[in-house]
């Protein structure tokens, strides 16, 4: 007995290996999710698939109770099925009506880089590991630094998984740079991080981590397109300084998460010279504007940062995750970290630290992140990046003016980017805000439960907004008038069930 479970783990093991049994399996993937996506891109059934949470964990839960052992031939079909449920219980962000987070209808072909370095396992930290995937980091790099407008040589920067991380290094770099002593002695008494007042909780939370306090990140108000004041910001690190208080860094936008402003960075880089301090911009979402001509103005002064935070997997349409961190003084790319790991780093090669990632990431072993980007760049050019941008801000003015041609929706926000709030406002006499922020939130809650639409909500000084982002290139006017008309319809309904009940 004893023997012929051996056998059957030794067969499991064989087949999970197998590489005749993975060309089956992979023809498999392709015929059902190609399906898949041209169903979804023709816009056909829901947007996301919603079920009751603790209904959806039973559900997956099951599916590993009934995993056994099995010859080739029942493997293939289970793993038909078990795509098809992957795909018919998920999130279609490829629907022209997914308008909700920031996260992209990502181009299907860069996925299927990022599944050669999956299914080989490429992970970096030293060259020797993933000598391509550095290869290719190193490469993105370079180009990504010099659209900002620096030199390859004098700059550098690393790919991270995602904005909260990449945020999390850059400033840990603008601490341990600003606050020499800081990383085996702690932050001196009093200090400070200044940011624009709609700053990412990724940028609060890396205060928390670092030791900083979320206290103390200091908030500069927003003018009435949501931008940083810069006369507010000048005042502030000028009393900053009358207090003898050290400022870490300046987090500036460009992009911001609740409507997608731009910081005037031109300005904020101006005050920060003037007060030299450290100027970091968050420009996760924004970044990718640069390589539109019509929209680049948005970040003029950026090269003037000390260190970016840009995210490949929103307005560059690559599968997630897949940021960069960038620095414009090269000098500074070790600082991130103090700390010694000689199972990895060979000191009879101190040449290659400059290529190993390792000891400039918070990662040890790190996932070929780039290898989405690369391969749509390599397929397309850099032009594939300018067009898409043009088109979804294209698209979002759209959907801005026929919100100003309605008489019941009010649009929160001009977009500079792709990120538009609005509220519906019916007639609804007597309704206080607090009905009025009860109603959209209700709207959203059953609009993204239906499948008809996926939006989001957000506040904006204490006034709950619906909130899209254009983030699929397919998404459609037509997809925008019957937004409208899903949001009265739904709001309609909720207002005539409030009256009934009442």
């Amino acid at each position: 007995m004893a023997e012929e479970e051996a056998s059957s783990q030794t067969d499991s093991v064989q087949q999970a290996w197998s590489a005749e049994l993975f060309a089956r399996a992979s023809q498999v993937w392709s015929e059902v999710l190609s399906e898949h996506l041209r169903n979804v891109t023709a816009g056909n059934g829901p947007v996301l698939n919603w079920a009751d949470p603790a209904a959806a964990v039973r559900a997956a839960g099951s599916f590993l109770d009934a995993g056994s052992p099995a010859c080739s031939d029942e493997l293939v079909p289970r793993l038909r099925t078990l795509i098809s449920e992957m795909l018919s219980r998920g999130q279609n962000l490829h629907h022209p009506r997914y308008i909700g987070h920031q996260v992209p209808s990502s181009s299907p072909l860069a996925g299927l880089f990022d599944a050669v370095g999956s299914v080989t396992n490429q992970v970096m930290a030293i060259y020797e590991m993933g000598p391509w995937s550095t290869a290719v980091e190193h490469a993105l790099i370079e180009r990504l630094c010099r659209k900002v407008g620096w030199s390859a040589a004098g700059s550098s920067g690393v790919l991270t998984h995602g904005g909260s991380l990449a945020n999390l290094t850059a400033l840990l770099t603008a601490r341990n740079v600003c606050f020499p002593e800081s990383w085996r002695s702690g932050l001196p008494a009093g200090a400070v991080l200044v940011a624009n007042a709609d700053v990412h909780y990724c940028v609060t939370r890396t205060a928390g981590i670092l030791g900083l306090g979320v206290e103390n990140v200091l908030r500069v108000p927003v003018d009435k397109q949501r931008r940083m004041r810069t006369d507010q910001l000048d005042q502030l690190l000028s009393q900053l300084r009358r207090d003898q208080r050290p400022v870490m860094a300046v987090s500036a936008c460009a992009g911001s998460t609740p409507t997608g402003a731009f910081d005037d960075l031109e300005q904020v880089a101006e005050i920060c010279q003037r007060h030299g301090v450290w100027m970091h911009v968050d420009a996760a979402h924004g970044g990718s504007v640069i390589f539109s001509e019509r929209h680049r103005q948005l970040l003029r002064g950026i090269e003037r940062a000390d260190s970016i935070v840009w995210d490949a997997h929103k307005m560059m349409f690559v599968p997630a995750l897949c940021t960069a961190v960038l620095y414009r003084d090269r000098e500074v790319r070790f600082q991130t970290f103090a700390q010694d790991a000689p199972y990895l780093f060979d000191p009879s090669s101190p040449g290659m630290a400059d290529i190993d990632s390792g000891m400039r990431t918070v990662e040890c072993t790190k996932r070929a992140a780039g290898f989405g980007l690369w391969g749509l760049w390599s397929l397309f050019g850099e032009q594939i990046f300018a067009d898409l941008v043009d088109q979804v801000l294209a698209r979002a003015q759209q959907l801005h003016r026929l919100l100003l041609a309605a008489e019941d929706f009010e649009p929160c926000n001009d977009p500079a980017c792709n990120i538009l709030t609005f509220r519906y406002c019916p007639d609804w006499p007597g309704a206080s805000d607090l009905q009025l922020n009860w109603l959209q939130r209700e709207i959203r809650t059953r609009l993204i439960r239906s499948g008809e639409f996926y939006i989001v909500q957000t506040s904006l000084d204490q006034t709950v907004v619906l909130r899209t982002t254009v983030m699929n290139p397919l998404t459609a006017t037509a997809d925008f008038h019957d937004l409208l008309d899903a949001v009265r319809r739904t709001g309609q309904k909720i207002l005539q069930e409030r009256a009934a009940g009442s």
